[in-house]
């Protein structure tokens, strides 16, 4: 996921409850946007893990940790992105979600 061509804004932005209203009904649409988010949610975890992940040295001892700059500025990068639940969103109103009902995939 590139996270720098996302466009969602990053603060919470009040949403008109008839624009979601994609699928038929509100709840469904606030259902998928959710496991949306926590797929987001995972894919930026296990990114910023794996970036933070090199600079770690597993013989230091407390005493020996000291700040390191580079992770403090991926850090500081992965803090000032949109949440989660923005970027689903956005993606949701901008047709991007794949999604299907059970009920229908059964038939």
């Amino acid at each position: 996921m590139d996270l720098k061509k996302v466009n969602a804004p990053l603060n919470t932005v009040t949403r008109d409850m008839g624009k979601l209203d994609v699928t038929g009904n509100v709840y469904e649409s606030l259902a998928i946007i959710a496991k949306r988010a926590n797929q987001i949610s995972v894919e930026m975890k296990q990114e910023l893990n794996g970036k933070l992940e090199e600079f770690s040295s597993y013989t230091d001892t407390l005493e020996e940790v000291f700040e390191n700059k580079e992770q403090i500025e991926i850090s500081r990068y992965y803090e000032k992105l949109p949440k989660p639940t923005l970027i689903a969103t956005q993606e949701f109103l901008e047709n991007k979600v794949y999604y299907r009902k059970t009920s229908e995939a059964i038939k």
